[in-house]
C-alpha cells in the first residue's frame, strides 16, 4: 500500500537525513562513522556521488575521530575548545549526511535542502548543547560536564541507529529534540551570561 504513496522515497530520505543531521548535532563523527560502517558492509545503499563514505579510509578515519572526539569531551577546557568549532563542523557534517540521501534530486535542490534542513538541524542542536555545557561549567565548576558529554554521545548513537533502522521515529525524535534544545539551550545561555555578569 505504501508503494503507491506519492514521493514516498523522498519523504523517507528526508526522515533519514533529518535523523542523521540531528545525530551530528550531538557528536560530529559518530554518525558519520555509523553511516560509513553501514555502507561499507552494504547494510544501506550509497549513491555513486557519496561512495567515498563507504570506503575503508573513511571508515578508519571516522572511527579514530569518533573515539578522539568522545574522549576529548571528558577533558576540562578541551571540551570548551571543541564547542567553539563543533557548531560549524556539525553544520557541515549534517549537510553532507542529509545530502547523501538525495543524490538523484539534482545538485542545487540537493544541497539547498541539505544546508537548510540538515545543516540547520545539526547547528541548532550543537549550539543548544554548547549553551547547556557552558551553564553546567558556570554552575557546577565543570563537574556536570561529563553528564552532558555522556548524554550527547548516547544521543548521537541512538539517533544514528534510529535514522537508518526506523527513520519515521528518528524524524519525530529529531523534532522533539530540536524543540527541547531551543527551549533549554536558550535558558542555559541566559543562565551562563547571568553567572558571568555576576561579580
Amino acid at each position: 500500500m505504501l508503494d503507491h504513496v506519492p514521493y514516498l522515497p523522498y519523504v523517507l530520505s528526508a526522515f533519514i537525513g533529518i535523523g542523521l543531521a540531528a545525530a551530528t548535532g550531538f557528536r560530529v563523527f559518530l554518525p558519520m562513522f555509523f553511516v560509513s560502517l553501514a555502507s561499507y558492509f552494504q547494510w544501506i545503499p550509497m549513491s555513486e556521488q557519496f561512495e567515498w563514505l563507504a570506503g575503508l579510509p573513511t571508515l578508519i578515519t571516522t572511527g579514530i575521530a569518533t573515539v578522539a572526539e568522545i574522549l576529548a569531551y571528558y577533558i576540562p577546557f578541551i571540551d570548551h575548545l571543541l564547542d567553539t568549532i563543533s557548531i560549524p563542523m556539525a553544520t557541515v557534517a549534517g549537510s553532507i549526511l542529509f545530502a547523501s540521501q538525495f543524490a538523484d534530486l539534482g545538485t542545487f535542490p540537493q544541497w539547498a535542502l541539505a544546508l537548510i534542513a540538515g545543516g540547520g538541524t545539526a547547528a541548532t542542536i550543537s549550539s543548544g548543547f554548547a549553551g547547556i555545557r557552558a551553564a553546567s561549567t558556570a554552575t557546577t565548576g565543570g563537574l556536570g560536564n561529563s553528564v552532558v558529554g555522556t548524554t550527547e554521545t548516547a544521543g548521537a548513537g541512538i539517533m544514528s541507529v534510529l535514522a537508518m533502522a526506523a527513520p519515521i521515529i528518528a524524524a519525530v525524535f529529531a523534532i522533539i529534540i530540536l524543540i527541547l534544545v531551543i527551549v533549554f539551550g536558550r535558558k542555559a545561555w541566559k543562565k551562563f551570561r547571568a553567572h558571568k555578569d555576576t561579580p
